[in-house]
């Protein structure tokens, strides 16, 4: 192996400061590396070319342990938040340590698709925590200890010597910037402070509730709450229990006085993936404001609301996100037993019924899909629903909110063979989508195609059996896994800062979604 191909791909990692982080000062030890790399590089002098020696291996693992004695100064204002050190072990919700010495990693700008197969298959093989991948921004964000970097690198070089790509520290303190998305990390924190005015659901009980993530009870009670003061609105459904037995909630938001059932429905779905925390909050920032909008007669949602049903399910992983609040932040499957003892969860979005494939996984891995279709308590309670109590009701709308990435995705997503439907039209309203975000917030959300994003190209399975395809196959007319925030430093630790905005965005695109499914006559 050519030593200068497995050191060019390492050439961005001698300016190390990304948008996550600034360094206030960081002797770089790499300096001679990097013109020795740029000398090489540009012409085929061997003698140059033996004046400079270390292993690949070498190389990186300098770069890894330069970041212990960086002085690393977050993004964040010192007045915002506590350091998660400074609070006391026994007021933690969880332990913050189980994170140390841990990073995110981002890969991108890959020069060809045998680079982006490269790393796509390393990770995999190394059974890495991949946090994202991006077709539209180019990227793949890992988490990795220093060891697993090095390996990784390695591994991506020997499976393809000629790859290029760069590569940018994206989280450096993982502890601290799990800790932020905490409520008891704000030094502004109210301890009185309550979710609920006292005279039920208000504006300033709205305001307060998303300021900060919930947890799984304060949600469910707000549920309780939204149901009391809306009750000609809104319906509270319990359509089964998870493994733990916590209730699957769906809540049907509609302003007819009967039940119609020639109404077009529109599902929307967050919190699949217990660790995207912004997919919740999104999912009832909507519910909030069309019943704020309807109660202040905004005439275009009184329309949506007569015409329409709207299905949410906020929370459609109770176990696993409940799991995120008092063990581990970073968990994404729910909290099924599965056939090893020592491993729970089913990756739920891999276990619907369309284009299911039994996993090829350990069933310690993020992606288990389980051993058949179904299997998860979760879709199994989806499907019971949609088929049994929701039979007659003719479903044109489904879209289930993600994180992150900014983009919009249209079926399918277990192939890009296969063609979907009316693709021109779900184009349109994909594009449709996007467009209304920008207007909204300036924000770019780019459109694609779930089996792209999904690397269902690369790795079949990981686009197998998802909620998207069955919705979209089985159910809807129109159907899209909407991705938010960000696609910068955070992943899917977004600040709580954050929740309003990415919630007034997404609320402008699914009034878009409304409009263009009453439209469809």
């Amino acid at each position: 192996m050519k030593l200068i191909s497995n050191l060019v791909v390492l050439n961005c990692l001698l300016s190390a400061a990304t948008t996550a982080f600034t360094i206030d000062s960081l002797a770089n030890p790499f300096n001679n590396v990097q013109k020795a790399l740029q000398i090489n590089f540009n012409n085929d002098n061997n003698n140059q070319e033996e004046t400079f020696t270390p292993t690949y291996e070498t190389y990186a693992n300098q770069f890894l342990d330069s970041l212990e004695s960086a002085n690393f100064k977050t993004t964040s204002d010192d007045n915002e938040f506590h350091h998660w050190s400074s609070i006391a072990t026994e007021e933690l919700p969880f332990d913050i340590q189980q994170y140390v010495d841990r990073y995110v990693i981002r890969l991108h700008n890959w020069d060809s698709d045998k680079t982006r197969e490269a790393i796509l298959l390393s990770s995999h093989e190394l059974g890495l925590d991949i946090w994202e991948t991006s077709m539209v921004h180019k990227f793949v964000d890992v988490q990795v200890t220093k060891l697993q970097a090095v390996k990784l690198f390695k591994l991506i070089m020997n499976r393809y010597e000629s790859a290029r790509f760069e590569l940018n520290l994206m989280i450096h303190d993982l502890p601290q910037t799990i800790f932020e998305t905490l409520p008891i990390a704000s030094k502004t924190s109210d301890e009185n402070e309550t979710v609920f005015g006292d005279d039920g659901f208000d504006a300033s009980a709205v305001e307060i509730f998303f300021k900060k993530y919930r947890d799984l009870n304060t949600i469910y009670s707000w549920f309780d709450l939204l149901e009391q003061t809306y009750p000609e609105l809104l319906t509270v459904e319990r359509i089964g229990q998870t493994f733990e037995g916590r209730d699957i909630k769906a809540l049907r938001l509609t302003a007819h006085k009967n039940d119609n059932k020639n109404a077009k429905t529109v599902v929307i779905t967050g919190g699949i993936h217990a660790r995207e925390w912004i997919s919740v909050s999104s999912a009832c920032y909507i519910l909030s404001r069309f019943l704020q909008d309807y109660e202040a007669g905004k005439k275009k949602v009184t329309y949506f609301l007569k015409n329409l049903d709207f299905l949410f399910m906020p929370v459609m992983n109770p176990d696993g996100y409940d799991y995120t609040w008092n063990n581990d932040r970073l968990w994404r499957k729910n909290r099924q037993e599965t056939y090893n003892p020592r491993c729970f969860g089913i990756d739920i979005d891999h276990s619907f019924d369309y284009h299911f494939t039994k996993s090829q996984e350990s069933s310690c891995s993020e992606d288990y899909a389980g051993e058949g279709a179904f299997e998860s308590l979760e879709s199994h309670a989806w499907d019971k629903y949609l088929n049994e109590t929701r039979h007659d009701h003719p479903m044109y709308g489904y879209i289930d909110l993600h994180s992150y990435a900014q983009e919009v995705l249209y079926p399918y997503a277990y192939t890009c063979e296969q063609a979907p439907r009316d693709k021109e039209n779900l184009l349109e309203l994909a594009y449709g989508l996007s467009q209304s975000i920008r207007l909204n917030s300036g924000k770019n959300y780019g459109v694609l195609s779930a089996c792209e994003d999904k690397g269902a190209d690369l790795l079949p399975s990981m686009g197998a059996g998802s909620a998207l395809d069955y919705m979209y196959h089985n159910k809807a007319h129109w159907a899209f896994v909407m991705k938010l925030r960000d696609s910068g430093s955070h992943g899917f630790l977004l600040p709580p800062k954050y929740i309003a905005p990415v919630g007034k965005e997404i609320y402008a695109s699914i009034k878009y979604f409304a409009g263009f499914v009453l439209s469809d006559d």
